[in-house]
């Protein structure tokens, strides 16, 4: 938990102050009112109050004040908006303790208002319900979501996927992914083939496992098994690279696993892939039946928990050559040695990975001299 402050001096005078006390300050925000405080423990930030000036759905125009509780109006939800002094009390100007206490996500004031100042809010509040929810949606709350729906297109990929993923690691998204899909809100953010009862499949399966939600691999299910499709989504959101490959392999490798594999098929394809992107497969492929076939997948349940256990327990073994063996076979440096390496190792791989040192020496001595 971040535990920030809130201040009705100015973002100089805070730099004043810390300046003496000898901490240093980096004016992350300082147009907004945010300074970071850097002392010898941890980071913390530093934000004079402020209202909201001018609006346009995405960015605000801020003024600073004084008045904690004008302040505090300009918060998306009721819960958002409570401050505490260190001595522990609280003030709380919108009941936003009795809807936490409850599980009401509610937004302060008039809804449709809160949620034109800024359309991110739409999205905020499905994580928000997703996360903390106990009661049906607040109407009001919902209403104004479902009539600005389609402002999130005008959002940057960055921001919508900043809230997509943290609403996708719920530990049980699907019946909000739902109410998104019910309102269109899905449609404008995934424009894709769509399956929220896969991904709600995933989501229990892992939990049976004991797998933490992973966001990517959530997304994976949520979308069609189509790489160009991945390809248009990790671009939508603006994806990290590392992201992207990994929705493209995750995509790509699709019906690599299944609940009846013999035990070379799934030592290789998990020497091949990687434990970490097996164990996703699994999950996803596992996902995959019981959308299409729930008699089959019900009675495929203990092949899938065995395919799993040995993806999780079996330790994949460490090919024994390296390129410096071929090398001294007498082949020149250049994609020779990776494709003659590549031959033996996928040699190897098919004998179940026995052939020792020695074994795989003799293959490469003969995979020369027939070059």
């Amino acid at each position: 938990m971040e535990d920030d402050v809130a201040t009705d001096a100015s973002p100089d005078r805070v730099l004043e102050v810390l300046g003496a006390a000898g901490i240093r300050a980096v004016p992350t925000g300082i147009e907004h009112g945010t300074i970071t405080a850097i002392p010898e423990t941890r980071p913390f930030e530093i934000t004079t109050l402020r209202k909201d000036v001018e609006t346009d759905g995405r960015h605000a125009s801020v003024e600073f004040t004084n008045d904690w509780v004008e302040d505090a109006s300009r918060r998306d939800f009721t819960f958002n908006a409570m401050s505490a002094e260190p001595n522990g009390k609280i003030y709380d100007y919108f009941d936003g303790l009795d809807d936490l206490k409850t599980g009401r996500v509610r937004f302060i004031g008039v809804a449709l208002d809160r949620v034109a100042e800024d359309y991110l809010r739409v999205l905020r509040f499905f994580r928000f319900y997703a996360h903390y929810a106990k009661t049906e949606p607040d109407p009001e709350s919902y209403a104004a979501c479902r009539a600005a729906a389609t402002h999130v297109e005008t959002l940057s990929g960055e921001r919508i996927w900043a809230e997509l993923s943290r609403t996708l690691t719920a530990p049980a998204p699907g019946p909000v992914f739902q109410m998104m899909e019910d309102i269109g809100l899905l449609r404008l953010l995934l424009p894709v083939g769509r399956s929220v009862k896969r991904m709600e499949a995933l989501a229990a399966l892992e939990t049976m496992v004991s797998f933490e939600p992973d966001p990517i691999r959530r997304l994976t299910a949520l979308i069609q098994p189509n790489r160009s499709e991945a390809s248009q989504i990790a671009t939508r959101l603006r994806l990290s690279r590392e992201d992207t490959h990994r929705l493209d392999d995750l995509n790509a490798s699709r019906g690599e696993s299944g609940a009846s594999m013999n035990e070379l098929m799934l030592r290789r394809a998990l020497y091949t892939l990687g434990r970490d992107q097996f164990r996703d497969l699994i999950l996803l492929d596992w996902a995959d039946q019981i959308v299409m076939n729930a008699t089959e997948a019900a009675q495929s349940v203990q092949g899938w928990k065995d395919t799993w256990d040995t993806a999780s327990s079996w330790e994949p073994p460490e090919f024994p050559l390296v390129g410096g063996d071929v090398l001294e076979m007498g082949v020149e440096e250049g994609p020779k040695v990776g494709e003659i390496l590549d031959d033996i190792e996928e040699w190897w791989v098919e004998q179940a990975f026995r052939p020792d040192r020695e074994a795989c020496l003799d293959r490469l001595r003969l995979a020369v001299r027939r070059r």
